[in-house]
């Protein structure tokens, strides 16, 4: 595979891009970016660029849109994961996206913060959640050939606490954004017993570092 930081064009990636830029903080749309393109190292290294499941836009919508829920559109009446799936579905639907494939991207984008899970809920929920997780220093061997690039195009601007401060301000919203035994459920209970979580302490061990 020739690797290129060349992202999807068209009026849908247009859109899934405008759309993070204008929603999300900065770090947290450069995060979104950076899993996608190491969603997209992890599927050359797996063989699956060739897999007939495989589709670079669907792709590119579920890692970039992953985090839609942290956002300015999220209302907090959801968990974080559910409400950006939502989101992305409708912005899919705009665009006349195909309502299986719409399916599939709300999907991926709900189950990536689910282990043992959205592995097995076919191809782009594995490669959304890997992708996402290379992105906190997980299969970093596969892809430290290209990290240096990817992170002078999106340096990640202390990501971790970024993406924690959204998740957490939008799960003290409502109970139903945080349950119990969720990713926002615990972040936001870490938080307000400790301030410091167990995700941003993780970052000191993350090879690209927070």
């Amino acid at each position: 595979m020739d690797f290129s930081l060349d992202l999807p064009t068209g009026p849908l990636a247009e859109a899934v891009l405008a759309t993070v830029r204008t929603t999300e903080t900065p770090a947290v749309a450069n995060h979104s970016v950076r899993s996608f393109l190491f969603a997209e190292l992890l599927a050359a290294h797996e063989g699956c660029l060739d897999d007939a499941a495989y589709d670079r836009d669907l792709l590119f919508a579920a890692t970039v849109l992953h985090d839609l829920g942290t956002g300015s559109l999220a209302k907090g009446e959801a968990r974080f994961e559910v409400e950006g799936a939502d989101l992305a579905a409708d912005l899919l639907r705009r665009h006349a996206v195909p309502e299986a494939d719409v399916d599939r991207v709300w999907e991926a984008i709900a189950l990536h913060t689910s282990p043992g899970i959205a592995e097995r809920r076919g191809l782009l929920s594995h490669l959304t959640r890997a992708g996402v997780g290379t992105d906190f220093g997980l299969n970093a061997d596969v892809v430290a050939h290209q990290a240096d690039r990817i992170h002078a195009a999106y340096p990640r601007l202390a990501m971790v606490r970024s993406l924690v401060d959204a998740i957490v301000e939008r799960a003290a919203r409502s109970d139903a954004a945080a349950p119990l035994h969720s990713l926002p459920g615990d972040l936001l209970r870490e938080r307000r017993a400790g301030g410091l979580t167990g995700l941003e302490r993780s970052a000191a061990s993350c090879p690209w570092g927070e």
